[in-house]
């Protein structure tokens, strides 16, 4: 006996034992979380429901046929590989020559083991082969209806594409951007910059402005410093900044006979060649200004 059963006998003629149930008991053990089975002999057995017999009335067995076994013994005899691994899985054939004569993706399949031939058909592990299997898979996805009508595109549509006027001559068709957040420098504390750049010879125009100036403001500045040098462009390509979608700009273009060409949000970069000079720009104060 233990110490403790021991020491319990001194106490057994005076001892009563009393049970406590489940809400009064605090310090439960495993002993009180075990539940009772439910037969019988407990008195919370709840009597179980009886499953429903169902009666099967008829068997149908449908042959699956072996129209797709067929196709792949076909496709297996047409392909080089397939009809190399064919002799060298047959049990009678001993020339091992033949490996050499595999691809070396084949020929590091075969050294493993991965395949075995059964009932004339290859088998990779534990699947079939078929080595069009690929190539009809994606023509039969191409050519299904419900296929393409579920796989559709979720992308945006990018529309219609429209061909950027091709110059002939300097200063025909232009792209225009401007640059903001530059330090304010100079007497007049300039923050911003016009970038205009010919699209025939490549040159390029940096005029220093305000980042609030206004369309009247900015085509007094494009008139004075550059049209009244190289004279009126036939396109001007730019972004839709307010400033050049505004109605007095599209206004004062209209009486001088340009027209105005807005990328849209199908084509952000329609003036690219604007955006690279002012990759330029930027490259080149940020190094001046390291430099100094």
């Amino acid at each position: 006996m233990l110490r403790r059963q021991i020491g319990i006998q001194e106490y057994r003629g005076n001892m009563n034992i009393v049970h406590k149930t489940g809400n009064i008991h605090k310090n439960t053990d495993r002993l009180s979380r075990w539940e009772l089975p439910n037969t019988p002999d407990n008195p919370d057995c709840v009597p179980l429901e009886a499953e429903p017999q169902i009666t099967i009335e008829g068997i149908n067995i449908t042959d699956i046929g072996t129209e797709f076994f067929e196709k792949v013994g076909e496709s297996c005899k047409q392909d080089k590989n397939c009809h190399i691994f064919t002799s060298l899985l047959d049990k009678e054939c001993k020339d091992t020559s033949l490996v050499n004569a595999l691809d070396e993706i084949w020929m590091n399949s075969y050294s493993e083991g991965r395949f075995h031939l059964f009932d004339g058909i290859i088998y990779h592990s534990t699947k079939h082969y078929c080595p069009s299997w690929r190539k009809e898979t994606i023509e039969d996805c191409h050519t299904c209806d419900r296929c393409q009508k579920a796989n559709w595109i979720k992308g945006k549509k990018f529309g219609l594409m429209i061909h950027i006027q091709e110059p002939k001559y300097p200063w025909e068709v232009v792209q225009m951007d401007r640059v903001t957040g530059i330090s304010p420098s100079g007497d007049k504390s300039y923050n911003s910059c016009l970038v205009i750049v010919d699209r025939y010879s490549k040159p390029h125009i940096f005029l220093p402005c305000h980042k609030d100036d206004t369309p009247m403001y900015t085509a007094l500045l494009l008139w004075s410093k550059v049209i009244s040098h190289t004279g009126l462009f036939q396109n001007i390509i730019s972004d839709r900044d307010p400033k050049f979608t505004s109605a007095l700009w599209t206004k004062i273009h209209r009486l001088f006979g340009t027209k105005l060409s807005f990328s849209t949000a199908y084509h952000p970069q329609t003036d690219g060649l604007a955006e690279i000079m002012i990759q330029i720009l930027e490259d080149m104060i940020r190094r001046f200004c390291a430099f100094n």
